[in-house]
């Protein structure tokens, strides 16, 4: 869905639709989908979050996409072999891609324990990451992030220390500082106005059971 048609169902402010690409600043001439459709199975949610982005940007991220989202399922089935995983939109990309998953199977070590250390390429997944919280921030608050960040970290729940796992669930959430630009998304969130007066948690659950 075109981004100005769900500022109108919504009931946001207009003024603030950006007509820039959410990752480069370009003009945009196509939508991209936040989170990226491959880390959701079919049939995909309804008014699912759309950005405004350029066609080289929309394109550029699809190979690191799929990457880290096979590298996931694969993490979590405990192989990259297709035949175990569940999702069959990552089935299908691993049997497509057979060097896609000899890579993502390398990745995999067992330490003296005899369990498994999963190593992602750090560039293709700082590079989804990054590209994701654009788009998020875009789509929540209207305003378009471009720089460089200072640091951008990622790390596996287990591997998180108490305080970082606390920090995490709220979402960032620990009190207000500051409110958002009047009129965009995430306004009415801090606010809590219909049609996010019902939301219970700082975490959107996007698809049940795989991704918020």
């Amino acid at each position: 869905m075109d981004p100005k048609q769900l500022h109108k169902k919504h009931g946001l402010d207009e003024r603030l639709v950006s007509a820039r690409c959410a990752y480069c600043g370009n003009v945009s001439d196509t939508v991209d989908h936040v989170p990226s459709k491959v880390f959701l199975d079919d049939p995909l949610p309804e008014n699912l979050p759309v950005v405004p982005a350029c066609t080289a940007c929309n394109r550029g991220f699809s190979l690191d996409e799929e990457y880290l989202a096979c590298f996931l399922a694969s993490v979590l089935a405990g192989t990259a072999k297709p035949e175990a995983i569940t999702r069959p939109k990552i089935q299908r990309a691993l049997r497509h891609s057979p060097k896609l998953a000899q890579h993502i199977s390398a990745s995999c070590q067992k330490d003296t324990d005899g369990r498994l250390i999963w190593v992602p390429d750090a560039n293709r997944v700082t590079n989804i990451v990054l590209k994701l919280a654009r788009g998020h921030v875009l789509y929540e608050s209207s305003t378009a992030q471009l720089e460089p960040p200072q640091s951008v970290l990622y790390l596996p729940l287990l591997a998180m220390s108490t305080a970082d796992r606390e920090d995490f669930e709220v979402a960032g959430y620990d009190g207000l500082h500051g409110w958002p630009e009047i009129g965009s998304r995430a306004f009415l969130r801090a606010v809590g106005v219909s049609p996010y007066s019902n939301q219970e948690s700082p975490w959107i659950e996007v698809q049940k059971g795989q991704i918020s």
